[in-house]
């Protein structure tokens, strides 16, 4: 089933509420179509990132070990590398900032640490 969403393009350059429905432009805005008849999901508990001058690469995967406090090693199953360009890359550090300010503010401030932590 293809579900078609439309959303604002904000002025930075960044799309605002991506998926979630329609938003007007104002002030010229361009529309928003998003096309997720192809879309796939994927699980990742593992992020990693390289750049060059001409692009970024950020690679997902998962942690395939369980009992990392008795191995010396862990593996990481990768399941996908997006290449982006170097502005794309940014509009992307700017949204996921957006939406963890949003996230913690809702459910407590995040220690990458240690996870969660309720009323902070």
């Amino acid at each position: 089933m293809s579900d078609k969403k439309e959303n604002a393009n904000t002025n930075d350059g960044t799309e605002a509420n991506a998926g979630t429905g329609s938003k007007s432009g104002g002030k010229g805005g361009l529309k928003v179509h998003w096309d997720d008849s192809d879309l796939a999901t994927s699980y990742a508990n593992v992020v990693n990132a390289a750049a060059t001058q001409e692009e970024v690469t950020i690679f997902f995967g998962t942690n395939q070990t369980w009992n990392v406090r008795t191995e010396n090693e862990m593996t990481i199953k990768l399941s996908e590398r997006i290449i982006l360009n170097p502005l794309a890359a940014k509009r992307l550090l700017l949204l996921l900032g957006g939406v963890l300010k949003d996230y913690e503010r809702k459910y407590g401030t995040l220690d990458i640490k240690g996870g969660v932590k309720p009323g902070e």
